[in-house]
């Protein structure tokens, strides 16, 4: 699994369409009425990556196994959803559960799409949602603190540091700032998360255009644009429609010509993800071998055993060694004796730092 994402926004904002496109299934029930989402969709889609074809060619190998991303398809939250309006809490609670939030934005202007406001808006709409992410924050920060003061008072010092971590996220929630932007310091990060605070959650903005403003967007997909930049968040232009059209096209090049004829490279979904490996900080390692060659994600910074974790606990605990080859190395060379005859491999000890597109054999012993 590459990460999962939370798709959310208002009503009637494309949610379920881009949905239905990006996984190219008809699992959401698109409508043009509030909460036609109430239980969350899910779906996976194959993380597109040239890099993985290539080394399956040099590999001779007989299967290709891409990195796969999930999305959750979660229902519409209106104002007040903190208090429990529309379907309240309980979309709450599916937020919580993703590593990061993809915000879809109605950037396209249609008399036929009833808007909850309204009005075209994506930088209010935009505020209604992370207000009632943040109340929502608030509220459970707040019935943490006496527990964690008594249990301070205590001697508890893993209380004493939650303890503090709440103060201060109360007082940016109270300011108006979302909990993401803290400056949490690396012994604190765990104690961070498991507040699980839903406004720390990366977020997003992915601006629902219409077929003319896909490839260089409009007005408001410009003020989303200021807004993401002073907030640190990601921002990326989709326009749903199109995306569902790509999703009925099973040909290669009947995609691209369709895209090409939009003044457009790729569809939006590669956009996305890359955008979503960057904002989670997130990199690809290879393992390519006559049997498969794979994709693995993982966060930058991880070392070898931790990497070799991903493939199986029994990697992590025995780990021994890492053979590894740059990915750039592996092709110049035509594959991996080759590139091991050219001196290009190296083998790596556990507290090697896993570095983008690494073709990786471990070394373990349990």
């Amino acid at each position: 699994m590459g990460f999962n994402c939370g798709i959310i926004g208002l009503p009637n904002v494309g949610k379920s369409t881009l949905f239905n496109a990006l996984t190219a299934t008809a699992a959401a029930d698109a409508a043009n009425y509030p909460f036609c989402t109430i239980e969350p969709n899910t779906g996976q889609v194959t993380v597109p990556d040239a890099r993985l074809d290539k080394l399956g060619e040099l590999a001779h190998s007989a299967r290709l196994v891409p990195a796969q991303l999930e999305f959750v398809d979660i229902a519409g939250l209106v104002a007040g959803a903190s208090r429990g309006e529309g379907l309240g809490n309980q979309f709450l609670g599916h937020i919580r559960e993703v590593d990061a939030i993809l915000h879809v934005l109605r950037c396209f202007e249609d008399d036929d799409i009833t808007h909850v406001a309204g009005r075209i808006d994506p930088v209010a709409d935009a505020e209604v949602v992370e207000t009632e992410l943040m109340l929502a924050d608030l509220e459970s920060l707040e019935k943490r603190v006496d527990g964690l003061t008594k249990r301070a008072r205590g001697g508890d010092k893993e209380a004493a540091q939650s303890l503090a971590l709440c103060q201060r996220a109360i007082a940016a929630l109270q300011a108006g700032k979302p909990a993401r932007t803290l400056a949490i310091a690396d012994d604190e990060r765990r104690a961070f998360r498991a507040l699980q605070l839903l406004s720390a959650k990366p977020v997003l903005y992915v601006c629902n255009v219409d077929e003319g403003a896909a490839k260089d967007g409009n007005a408001h997909t410009r003020a989303v644009a200021a807004m993401a930049e002073a907030q640190g968040a990601g921002m990326v232009i989709i326009s749903a429609a199109i995306e569902a059209e790509v999703a009925q096209l099973s040909d290669a090049e009947e995609r691209a010509e369709f895209l090409a004829d939009l003044g457009l490279e790729e569809p939006g979904l590669n956009r996305l993800i890359r955008e979503g490996y960057r904002l989670l900080g997130l990199i690809t390692y290879f393992t390519a071998g006559p049997k498969e060659s794979r994709a693995w994600t993982i966060p930058a910074g991880t070392r070898a055993p931790q990497a070799a974790g991903r493939i199986h606990t029994d990697f992590e605990r025995g780990f021994i060694a890492a053979d590894t080859i740059a990915y750039d190395d592996y092709v110049a060379a035509g594959g991996e004796q080759k590139a091991k005859a050219a001196g290009k491999l190296r083998t790596e000890g556990k507290d090697y730092v896993v570095r983008e597109a690494d073709v990786i054999e471990f070394k373990f012993n349990v």
